[in-house]
């Protein structure tokens, strides 16, 4: 669910001031070369020392106290992305938001993974320029290429959408750092923070965020940006292994709201390794299990 609005309103917390970050920066196989953006950025930093925001219990409950966490992500399921290079066909896309999107050409492989379901997302990696292209609501029609909204990232660089600029995620962040993957899991962590949704946000976003979706501005709703964690206390034992690299990034990392959709719906890639009962464990932990993190000041 969306909506882009002309102009955004900042609020409350920024990224900015986070904690320090760790030694490297995350890699897709496929693109050894390419960082998924520097070890400073916003998601590749520890969050588990700063404090709790004053107002992190009223904005759990909002969100849903009682709520069980639940892995948008699986064997089956989840956002996909593809790895692409310097020879891939480049092909123009037109755009609904196009005042906000990146203009391109997106490098579009012959038959490009797209997220099934209605958002559509595809995310695509050039390993040899280091870019990552994105698309929401993506279509090949009869005139081509086609999307909602489309950005394009510098893998090697922090910089943010303008304020105000969606990109093809509601909040104008991009996708593919926030994903949990498998090949992660399989080397024993998930070295950045996780990309989830609730189904109601405020008229505001904080930092990294630079675009909200929400016309409401009740401020007991969370913005977009906000950043959450496992409470250090969660006793981890008894979780699949799985489960336990998942729960053990929300400690470190925690996760980032990026869109409207179901409650604390927790964003993962694709894969057929991914074992689907191991991730269901994750449904165990609670809204109230989390805390909300004051990050800085806003921006």
């Amino acid at each position: 669910m969306r909506a882009t609005l002309p102009f955004a309103f900042v609020t409350g917390l920024a990224a900015t001031a986070l904690a320090a970050a760790p030694a490297g920066a995350p890699r897709v196989p496929g693109a050894p070369s390419c960082p998924i953006f520097p070890a400073s950025n916003a998601f590749n930093r520890h969050v588990d020392r700063l404090p709790v925001a004053r107002d992190s219990t009223r904005l759990i409950a909002t969100i849903g106290a009682s709520t069980g966490l639940h892995p948008d992500f699986g064997s089956v399921y989840g956002i996909p992305y593809a790895v692409v290079g310097r020879h891939t066909h480049r092909s123009s896309v037109s755009f609904d938001y196009a005042d906000e999107s990146d203009p391109g050409p997106y490098p579009i492989p012959p038959r490009p993974p797209i997220e099934s379901g209605s958002d559509r997302h595809l995310l695509l990696v050039d390993r040899d320029a280091c870019r990552l292209y994105e698309l929401f609501a993506a279509q090949h029609t009869a005139q081509g290429w086609h999307a909602g909204s489309g950005a394009i990232w510098n893998l090697r660089s922090n910089r943010l959408r303008p304020k105000g600029w969606t990109s093809a995620d509601a909040a104008g962040l991009p996708i593919l750092p926030g994903l949990a993957r498998y090949d992660e899991a399989a080397r024993g962590a998930i070295r950045h923070a996780l990309r989830f949704t609730v189904p109601r946000t405020r008229r505001a976003f904080i930092a990294p965020a630079r675009h909200f979706a929400s016309s409401d501005s009740d401020p007991s709703l969370p913005p977009m940006g906000l950043r959450v964690r496992l409470k250090a206390s969660f006793d981890l034992s008894g979780y699949p292994r799985q489960a336990r690299i998942v729960l053990v990034a929300l400690k470190r990392y925690g996760m980032i709201l990026a869109d409207n959709g179901s409650p604390w719906y927790v964003t993962g890639a694709p894969d057929h390794r991914w074992n689907d009962d191991a991730l269901h464990a994750i449904s165990r932990v609670h809204g109230s299990d989390l805390e909300v993190i004051d990050t800085g000041p806003g921006s």
